[in-house]
């Protein structure tokens, strides 16, 4: 099993950014920036949400969201503010908000087949 990494710029409110590298995970539902990135960018935390790891231990970790911006496109997405000893994670609620996908077999990112539903008038 191979890792992925990748360089991201993301911007708070008051448009200051900070750069960090992610770690690609398509396990993890957030992307989570280090407590040094979220402070240095100016967020504060919306929310709180309780998360299960690996192991199956809950952490609590308060949500906000930012400005994100990879080599494959940029866009808004809920962030986690981690805490001291959290890693910068790119989950998979980002990577759909971008139209992303990450290959299990070359571990790289490639453009999502997108789907839309619709119904046609008089199909309700």
């Amino acid at each position: 099993m191979g890792l992925t990494f990748i360089v991201g710029t993301v911007t708070g409110p008051r448009k200051k950014k900070a750069r960090a590298r992610f770690l690609v995970d398509s396990g993890a539902t957030y992307t989570l920036l280090p407590e040094k990135v979220w402070r240095a960018i100016g967020l504060k935390g919306k929310r709180k949400e309780t998360f299960v790891l690996a192991d199956g231990t809950t952490m609590d970790r308060r949500i906000s969201e930012c400005h994100i911006r990879i080599s494959q496109g940029d866009g808004h997405t809920p962030v986690i503010l981690g805490e001291p000893g959290d890693a910068p994670l790119l989950g998979v609620v980002t990577l759909e908000e971008l139209g992303l996908m990450l290959n299990p077999f070359t571990r790289k990112l490639l453009p999502m087949r997108m789907m839309l539903a619709c119904v046609r008038p008089g199909e309700e």
